[in-house]
């Protein structure tokens, strides 16, 4: 199992995550989304898994900045989410080529178990 978690700091699910898999012994790999973000090989996994609708937060104070509600290019979306870490859904929890976002134990369960 190869977890890796990208979030931020303040963000409460993804302390939940990380105490998650810390407390069953779990190694993974945690990125600051703020310092580092997702690369364009990453950020197409995790749309594969999620798909792009959901990997943008539009509760975020970038989302209304950027007014991505007017925004209906795919491509346009996936460049500002790129160069917007802010846009993104936290924790995002990849697995290889799984991925989750938000603090979802009863999926990471299934992880471990097969």
């Amino acid at each position: 199992m190869n977890i890796q978690i990208f979030g931020v700091g303040k963000c409460f699910d993804t302390k939940k995550a990380e105490r998650y898999f810390k407390e069953r012994k779990i190694k993974y790999q945690y990125i600051d989304l703020l310092e580092k973000g997702l690369s364009k090989g990453e950020l197409q996994s995790v749309k594969q898994a999620v798909g792009l609708k959901e990997l943008i937060n539009s509760k975020s104070k970038e989302y209304e900045r950027l007014n991505l509600q007017h925004i209906v290019n795919d491509s346009v979306k996936e460049e500002l989410l790129l160069n917007n870490p802010k846009l993104y859904k936290t924790p995002i929890v990849r697995n290889g080529k799984q991925a989750t976002l938000g603090y979802q134990p009863e999926v990471w369960r299934d992880w471990v178990d097969s």
